[in-house]
């Protein structure tokens, strides 16, 4: 006799189709590996079945595997449907939502975000604020933005952060570089080098923070405001820079650049969504945060998704 088929096996499986693997699908779900297979094998018992093929990456669905997510395709959307209607009639939701960059390569991943938020609720005004921010979250302390996507704030009951995803900060270098047949970077590599970054405080480029500083390196320092123009200014052998994994994978695969981890274990940043306390109890908040972990489970490689909880408030 079949158990109940209910709405977690079926986020599940789309989670499994979105992420491509076991790992990413409990990140994504917030489980560990070992539920999240539980639960699998337990749904595979009830219908004497593999769900899909174990040893396929990315994951093969069978025909079981499949006829349910068909089903997960066509209910899951009509019950987010459902809640967000419920949500608007019992809370209301019509605001804005002026979001800051304090992390500049998101634009890269963020358009297709906004995108998927602005359909889901239409009468929430989304924008992003315009310029360059060397300090973003002074502007949610005087109102200027709403939301910010970039490293936690401290501890407050003014704000709330929600993490995010982990990323690799990659060294990146210019081609045929001295360095180019290093596996990686560590920190006396960058002494004397020239390191072209965002126009931000020190205290905010993890290079310089975590590795640099620790081992009294000395280097010399450039600063550019787009991303593109630092690739640009690395691939004519202006000196060294360090960005996240998914901003140079385009520059690295068309061989402009080159990219190299940056220690033993290499250099990691954790990614995080900051707003006012009492806008992050809003419905439409916590399901941004819910679009855009989704959104780059699917389309970032070697990013590892945090607890969805809330890490300040």
């Amino acid at each position: 006799m079949y158990s109940p088929l209910e709405l977690r096996h079926l986020r599940t499986l789309t989670a499994l189709r979105a992420s491509g693997s076991l790992v990413r699908a409990a990140q994504l779900l917030s489980l560990t590996q070992s539920a999240l297979s539980h639960q699998i094998k337990l749904l595979e018992d009830s219908y004497g079945a593999a769900l899909f093929e174990r040893k396929s990456v990315p994951i093969a669905f069978t025909a079981t595997g499949m006829r349910l997510l068909a089903l997960a395709d066509s209910i899951l959307p009509q019950v987010e449907l459902a809640e967000r209607d419920a949500a608007r009639l019992s809370q209301g939701v019509a605001g804005q939502l002026r979001v800051a960059l304090e992390c500049h390569t998101c634009f890269d991943w963020l358009m297709p975000v906004l995108d998927e938020f602005r359909q889901r609720w239409p009468e929430v005004e989304i924008d992003l604020v315009s310029g360059f921010h060397s300090e973003p979250a002074a502007l949610l302390h005087t109102g200027s933005a709403d939301l910010i996507i970039g490293a936690a704030l401290p501890p407050s009951a003014d704000f709330t952060s929600f993490a995010l995803f982990r990323f690799e900060i990659m060294a990146v270098l210019p081609i045929k570089h001295r360095f180019q047949h290093r596996q990686r970077l560590l920190a006396e590599d960058f002494a004397g080098e020239t390191l072209i970054t965002y126009p931000v405080p020190e205290t905010r480029i993890d290079l310089i923070r975590e590795v640099l500083r620790p081992a009294q390196i000395s280097f010399e320092r450039r600063t550019a405001e787009l991303t593109v123009a630092i690739l640009q200014l690395v691939a004519s052998r202006r000196g060294l820079a360090a960005l996240p994994n998914w901003g140079i994978k385009n520059y690295v695969d068309f061989n402009y650049v080159t990219a190299k981890r940056i220690g033993a274990q290499g250099l990691w940043s954790d990614l995080h969504l900051s707003v006012p306390t009492t806008l992050a109890r809003k419905p439409y908040v916590q399901d941004f945060v819910n679009v855009i972990r989704e959104q780059c489970a699917r389309t970032l490689d070697g990013i590892v998704l945090l607890d969805a909880a809330k890490t300040s408030a």
